[in-house]
C-alpha cells in the first residue's frame, strides 16, 4: 500500500497564498495518478485538482481553476498544491490522495485507492 501525509497547512489572509505537500512511501509512487480534495464544514468531500502518473496532464474543480496549481516530483515521491488568491470559501481540511491506473478526469473520491489523514487550511478575511 501507499501512505500519505500532508504538510504545509494553516491560517492565511485572503488573498494569500499557501503551498500544500503531500509526502508518500513506497517505490512505485510513479505508477500512481495523485490528486487533492478537500471538506469542509458541513460539507461532504470535494474535488481539488489531479495530476498524471508523468505530471504532464492535469484537471481542477472550476472554482480554483487559474487560483491553484497541482506539481509532483517523482523523484522526491511528493505532490503539491501551489494555492494563490485565496478566498474565505477555500478553508477546508486539505486530503491528498493517490489512484492506480489511467483515469479520464479522476474527479470522484471513489477513484483513489489511498488516503492522507489531511491539512487544516483556514483563509481569513
Amino acid at each position: 500500500q501507499v501512505q500519505l501525509v500532508e504538510s504545509g497547512g494553516g491560517l492565511v489572509q485572503a488573498g494569500g497564498s499557501l503551498r500544500l505537500s503531500c509526502a508518500a512511501s513506497g517505490r512505485t509512487f510513479s505508477s500512481y495518478g495523485m490528486g487533492w480534495f478537500r471538506r469542509a464544514p458541513g460539507k461532504g468531500r470535494e474535488f481539488v485538482a489531479a495530476i498524471t502518473r508523468n505530471g504532464v496532464y492535469t484537471n481542477y474543480e472550476d472554482s480554483v481553476k487559474g487560483r491553484f496549481t497541482i506539481s509532483r516530483d517523482n523523484v522526491k515521491n511528493m505532490v503539491f498544491l501551489q494555492m494563490n488568491s485565496v478566498k474565505p470559501e477555500d478553508t477546508a481540511v486539505y486530503y491528498c490522495a493517490a489512484y492506480r491506473g489511467t483515469l479520464y478526469s479522476a474527479e470522484s473520491w471513489t477513484d483513489y485507492d489511498y488516503w492522507g489523514q489531511g491539512t487544516q487550511v483556514t483563509v481569513s478575511s
